[in-house]
């Protein structure tokens, strides 16, 4: 949880496994081989009370991890961007939506980090009330997610 990961190893694959509320952003350069994905837990930062992993919130995992796939030679016009998770884990009730719609805000939070960042979202798998589990393989920049009870399908 507010794991930020990044390799340039055509070995590895980076998982965020069991994605309910939570946001997996990727992000990869293919001519580089370089990816990597943050486990975005909570839209804001500033709801913080003290020191927090950078990939806790979408307003710091964002800029984080462009930050640390650029370090590692990545080409800032090269990286290729998709998200998958967001669901809404609690239901709303009768008092009509819920407040704690934690997924959606997620979702919407990171949208706008990477707005910010000038960069484009290119797919989403966000939503509905399944968890998800995202997986990049490094070597390819491949993405795959899979719902609770479902198939691995590409992203």
């Amino acid at each position: 949880l507010g794991q930020l990961v990044t390799s340039m190893d055509g070995s590895h694959v980076v998982a965020a496994v069991g994605l309910g509320s939570c946001i997996g952003v990727v992000m990869h350069d293919e001519a580089t081989g370089i990816g990597g994905m943050a486990h975005v837990m909570l839209p804001e930062s500033r709801i913080s009370s003290g020191p927090a992993p950078a990939g806790k919130f979408a307003d710091t995992a964002v800029p984080a991890l462009i930050a640390e796939l650029l370090a590692l030679g990545a080409a800032r016009e090269g990286l290729k961007i998709k998200m998958a998770g967001g669901a809404q884990m609690f239901s709303a009730g009768s008092g009509g939506p819920s407040a704690l719609n934690v997924g959606s805000r997620n979702g919407i939070a990171v949208r706008a980090a990477i707005q910010e960042a000038g960069l484009l979202l290119l797919a989403a798998d966000t939503g509905g009330s399944l968890g998800r589990t995202v997986e990049l393989v490094v070597a390819t920049g491949e993405i795959l997610v899979r719902t609770v009870g479902g198939q691995s399908k590409p992203l």
